[in-house]
C-alpha cells in the first residue's frame, strides 16, 4: 500500500502518518519493513521480464468417444515470453545509472582544456 492508502486504513489523514514517521523512526522502519517484500517480488518480476522467460501452460479437454464416454486429455505446453527491452533499459539506467544514462558525460582531461584554449586563443587572432 501507498503511505496515504496505509493513513486511510488507520484511519488518519497522510500529514499525520507523514508527521508520526518523522517524530517516529519506528513507525517509519515499520512501514518500510511492510514494504519491502513487495519491493522484492517487483524488482524480481521486472528483471524476469528484462531477461525474458519460459512458462508451463496447462489446458484441459475433455473429448467424447464414439461410445459416448468421456475423456479428459491434458495438455502442457511450454510458452517463451520474450526478453522486454524497455525493462532491461529501465533495470539498467537504475542500477547502473553511471554507464547507461542517456547522455554519458565524456570525461575532460586538462590536455582538452589547454587544446580548447589554444584552438580560442587561435580565433581571437584571426578575428
Amino acid at each position: 500500500m501507498s503511505d496515504e492508502q496505509i493513513a486511510k486504513n488507520a484511519g488518519i489523514r497522510a500529514g499525520t502518518l507523514y508527521e508520526w514517521m518523522s517524530r517516529f523512526p519506528e513507525i517509519s522502519e515499520a512501514i518500510k519493513k511492510g514494504k519491502a517484500p513487495v519491493d522484492f517480488e517487483v524488482e524480481n518480476a521486472l528483471l524476469k521480464r528484462a531477461l525474458g522467460y519460459d512458462y508451463e501452460e496447462t489446458t484441459t479437454e475433455i473429448h467424447e468417444e464414439q461410445d459416448g464416454t468421456q475423456r479428459k486429455h491434458i495438455r502442457r505446453v511450454t510458452r517463451h515470453v520474450p526478453a522486454d527491452v524497455a525493462a532491461a533499459i529501465f533495470w539498467l539506467k537504475n542500477r547502473k545509472p553511471t554507464q547507461w544514462k542517456d547522455r554519458p558525460e565524456a570525461p575532460v582531461s586538462n590536455e582538452a582544456l589547454e587544446r580548447l584554449d589554444e584552438v580560442l586563443s587561435n580565433i581571437k587572432g584571426v578575428i
